[in-house]
């Protein structure tokens, strides 16, 4: 490697500083999902881990909360299960309820939280039932109508004594999106809202959607189409027209959400891409969709 090659990596680093100085001390929450969780190469699994641990061991805060849908329908078909969805949100009855449980809980928390390990972190699993506390969730049938989509949840609070003792020790929480219901039934409750209701509840500076889409694409079928930059008020009107559609929606439902709760800026980023979280804080450019109020 040749000295240009050096100075660049210096350049580089320069680079971040002011985020590092802005950011330092600062929670940032991470919802860490997508097709990239299902990669065969384990190196490509835990690229967003060791972004993770980065963000750690530079003075951010961060707060994991993790989906696992490509699981969760794996584990429903074998046991004989039917996976359904109505506006991005799987339909959960009682037997689905506990496969997503064990599958979100006890299979894929404890394989993220190993992961950071690995790779020189300190991090601490939570079911979500330790956690969230969630209502039943009726979903908008239009004209004023409702959907009853079975044991699927919406987060109402967050336990965030457990995450604040954590953060304070230097402990990276992760955390799988189920829930108690008041009705002491499991809930299933969206990763995305119950990330969104995460960052209110710790006024995070930042929420980072992890997913497996470049962004919010103009069109739908041009991965090139990406919107780098919306407002909160825009999201809405992107809906009616169809740009914004099915997995989409719940995640910039619960951006709008967030911003609407005190956080500064919602992320949507690609984490097929290396590095996908650095980029995004750490350079001018950015990289995916930004929201902002």
């Amino acid at each position: 490697m040749g000295v240009k090659d050096l100075i660049s990596k210096a350049e580089a680093l320069l680079e971040a500083l002011p985020y590092l100085q802005r950011y330092r001390g600062k929670t940032f929450v991470v919802k860490y999902g997508g097709s990239f969780m299902d990669a065969p190469d384990p190196a490509a699994r835990e690229g967003v881990a060791r972004d993770l641990v980065f963000l750690a061991a530079v003075g951010i805060q961060p707060v994991i909360v993790h989906g696992g849908g490509k699981a969760i329908t794996r584990a429903m078909e074998k046991a004989g299960l039917h996976a359904t969805f109505i506006q991005g949100l799987r339909v959960t009855d009682a037997a689905a309820a506990e496969v997503v449980e064990r599958v979100l809980s006890r299979e894929i928390n404890p394989e993220i939280t190993a992961a950071l390990s690995r790779l020189g972190g300190h991090a601490k699993g939570f079911s979500g039932m330790d956690i969230f506390s969630a209502r039943k969730l009726w979903m908008d049938a239009g004209a004023g109508g409702k959907l009853d989509a079975g044991f699927l949840g919406e987060v109402a609070a967050v336990n965030t004594a457990p995450l604040l003792e954590c953060l304070r020790a230097g402990v990276t929480p992760v955390c799988s999106p189920t829930a108690r219901g008041v009705d002491g039934h499991i809930y299933n409750c969206n990763a995305d809202a119950a990330a969104a209701q995460t960052a209110i509840a710790l006024r995070a500076c930042r929420l980072i959607f992890m997913t497996d889409v470049p962004g919010v694409l103009r069109d739908p079928k041009d991965p090139a189409s990406v919107i780098s930059c919306l407002r909160a008020a825009e999201v809405a009107p992107l809906k009616a027209s169809g740009v914004i559609d099915k997995g989409m929606i719940p995640k910039t439902d619960s951006a709008v959400a967030a911003l609407l709760g005190g956080v500064e800026r919602v992320s949507l980023v690609d984490g097929r891409v290396p590095h996908a979280i650095l980029l995004e804080v750490f350079t001018r450019e950015g990289f995916g969709t930004e929201l902002a109020p």
